[in-house]
């Protein structure tokens, strides 16, 4: 295995001139359909129309959609040219989506008209209302001095905003030579993409991610699924989020295979991609999976063309990858890493025997180092010692944007970035997460890792898919709460799931509180909002009128 030096405009490139009339993009519920070589000619379109609107070199574009065709489109039409594209969570709200628009200093913001109960429109207008009485490209506004445009993409025509039709239009009046003098400045260490970070405590931060970073860790997960330029992967998960535009669209881009999208998670679109298109791998966190598997029309469709896929986003329950391994016809490997480690630091492999792959994240990547580290002193742990998740290679991000102090507290001296997650290594080398160091709960004195308890209580029949975390206790400081979704037509009661763990796991682990919900606090990639839980926990307790001791 190799690393690459190619910028991502360079990769595109490769493929239009090596297989131009093979699929890249396709979006199967709509047959809408992109060869390469089809799809790079849009990209230099849009990339020209981008620079007579005064991008250039270093420019910050904000992307704030679902997985849209033209998502893509616009993220390599910014690689050409060295801007750098800023990806917005679709569930933002005014907030902060204003935080993001001024920290990142972002020159044009890209839209659609909203996803579930959010109007971009609308919030857009409200951010900027200057838009309402400037002409097209002379934005200047008080509260966000880098903005200079808004494009709405589509077809649709709103005030002070250009649509996609006329940034093509202007990008006819961009010649070649000035697109190709803008090309060749480019390199693979410049940053491409900005991604905030969840957010789940403090405020998000832009991490600064290269082309070199997430180029490589895109073809080094395909090689660990040993993708082909045959393979057609079905990505439901969202683009905004590295599992969707480094896992998938950065192994697609390096392997030359064919991405079928599918614009926002609807399970039933999943299924019938998959189906329609032969797709021979698909992605995704554990409650898409569930959501697949559990679908009434779930038989219909035929799966028997997958062959992997990745389950990742958040913590693996081992009886679910079980289920997709035996009903979806796939060896499901896993990835594990942060945004700030573009993403991947370890992975399973597809060789990997079913228990490394459902009970470890593998090994770490080639040509990364990762180590677990005492928190207290910063020294290696012992194989089967638990410690923090950490990492130093090709794939760290360049750091936060415009935050020293906050790249300086996760990455070490020795230039080992800090997960925040506790880890352990086994004696064949794979490591297995054990939680985030913030989640571990602290009952009396011990020390209780909400994993454990989830795996377990994934076993008991009726439990759909289950989180753990620490409920505030005067006695014992918090003690353990189990959030617990069921399947369809199951009842339980809380004495059923106490009763499960009793004799067969310690005491103090036991379950206190039970509570059945309907769904979990989650951000928009997919991962549960541990915090939340805690809070949750209480309000339930006190709607229920459980005593708090």
């Amino acid at each position: 295995m190799q690393l690459f030096d190619r910028t991502l405009g360079q990769w595109v490139e490769h493929w239009a001139k090596e297989t131009p009339d093979k699929e890249y993009i396709v979006y199967s519920d709509r047959n809408l359909r992109f060869t390469w070589s089809q799809f790079n000619h849009r990209v230099d379109d849009l990339a020209k129309g981008l620079i007579a609107i005064g991008v250039e070199r270093g420019t910050h574009v904000g992307i704030w959609a679902a997985n849209v065709p033209d998502w893509l489109t616009l993220l390599y039409a910014c690689a050409k040219i060295g801007a750098v594209y800023v990806t917005v969570n679709t569930n933002y709200k005014q907030a902060e989506l204003e935080y993001l628009c001024q920290d990142s200093d972002m020159h044009t913001l890209c839209i659609v008209n909203g996803e579930k109960d959010s109007d971009f429109v609308q919030m857009t207008n409200d951010m900027l209302p200057e838009l309402k009485s400037c002409e097209r490209g002379h934005l200047r506004s008080e509260r966000f001095p880098h903005m200079r445009n808004v494009i709405y993409v589509g077809q649709e025509k709103h005030r002070g905003m250009y649509n996609t039709s006329e940034i093509l239009l202007l990008g006819n009046n961009v010649g070649e030579d000035h697109l190709n003098e803008l090309k060749s400045q480019v390199c693979c260490h410049d940053v491409v993409n900005m991604q905030y970070t969840s957010g789940t405590t403090g405020f998000p931060k832009g991490v600064m991610l290269t082309h070199h970073n997430i180029a490589n860790n895109g073809f080094l997960t395909g090689e660990h699924m040993k993708f082909t330029a045959d393979d057609k992967l079905c990505c439901c998960v969202p683009l905004f989020h590295c599992f969707g535009v480094v896992l998938a669209t950065m192994n697609c881009l390096t392997h030359g295979c064919t991405q079928v999208m599918v614009e926002r998670f609807d399970p039933l679109v999943v299924l019938a991609s998959v189906h329609k298109e032969r797709c021979t791998a698909i992605y995704g966190v554990p409650t898409m999976f569930i959501a697949e598997l559990h679908h009434p029309m779930f038989d219909l469709f035929d799966m028997s063309c997958l062959r992997t896929g990745i389950m990742a986003g958040s913590l693996c329950p081992v009886e679910l990858m079980k289920q997709v391994e035996e009903k979806m016809y796939m060896k499901v490997t896993s990835v594990y890493g942060l945004t700030e480690t573009s993403p991947g630091m370890t992975a399973t492999r597809i060789d990997d025997s079913f228990d490394v792959r459902c009970n470890t994240v593998g090994h770490e990547f080639e040509f990364t180092e990762v180590k677990v580290l005492d928190p207290e002193t910063g020294e290696e742990c012992p194989v089967g010692v638990q410690g923090e998740m950490c990492s130093r290679g090709y794939n760290t991000m360049k750091g936060y944007y415009k935050n020293d102090q906050a790249t300086a507290e996760v990455i070490d001296e020795n230039g080992f970035l800090h997960s925040g997650d506790l880890g352990v290594k086994d004696a064949d080398g794979n490591y297995r997460i054990t939680g985030r160091i913030k989640d571990m709960i602290i009952r009396g004195g011990e020390n209780i890792y909400p994993r454990e308890i989830e795996e377990f209580l994934y076993k008991l029949k009726g439990v759909k898919d289950v989180q753990v975390a620490g409920v505030p206790s005067r006695k014992y400081g918090e003690v353990v709460g189990a959030f617990i979704i069921l399947q369809d037509g199951a009842e339980l009661h809380e004495s059923d799931v106490r009763d499960f763990c009793r004799n067969q796991i310690s005491r103090y682990k036991i379950p206190k509180h039970v509570f059945f919900v309907n769904e979990f606090p989650m951000t928009g990639s997919g991962k549960i909002q541990k915090f939340k839980l805690k809070d949750l926990g209480l309000q339930l307790c006190k709607e229920q009128g459980i005593e708090i001791i």
